[in-house]
């Protein structure tokens, strides 16, 4: 459960930095940090079912343009996930495949970054 949140709450962090960098060209539907939360949920859960398959389904795109389609994959992820919590009153409208793909790329760094400071608490500590 430790896990999971910190997970959610980078997320959630990370959708915001990418909301206030390009604040102009994304329009977020409700500002509050509840609605940040469940965009970082609603980003995971994206994450962890559709890019699979998506990566699946195009990786011999993958593997000839060396792995740069991945970004492609990233962008389009981004602006699913604002559409989908648009359904829900939380999304975000992005302006054009370019903020898309800056979005979706302020969104990868900073989750790499996070993901690196909270290193320990994100290993996998179970005894049996």
């Amino acid at each position: 459960m430790k896990k999971f949140l910190i997970r959610l709450g980078i997320n959630a962090v990370a959708v915001y930095a990418a909301v206030v960098i390009l604040n102009p060209h994304i329009q977020v539907q409700n500002d509050s940090w509840v609605a940040f939360v469940g965009l970082g949920l609603i980003i995971g859960l994206v994450n962890a079912l559709i890019r699979p398959v998506l990566k699946l389904l195009t990786c011999p795109l993958i593997i000839l343009t060396l792995g740069l389609f991945t970004l492609l994959i990233n962008t389009l992820m981004f602006w699913l996930a604002g559409e989908m919590g648009s359904w829900f009153g939380i999304g975000y409208q992005v302006d054009g495949f370019l903020y898309a793909f800056l979005g979706a790329l302020i969104v990868s760094v900073i989750s790499v970054v996070l993901s690196g400071v909270f290193k320990e608490d994100l290993k996998e500590k179970r005894s049996r």
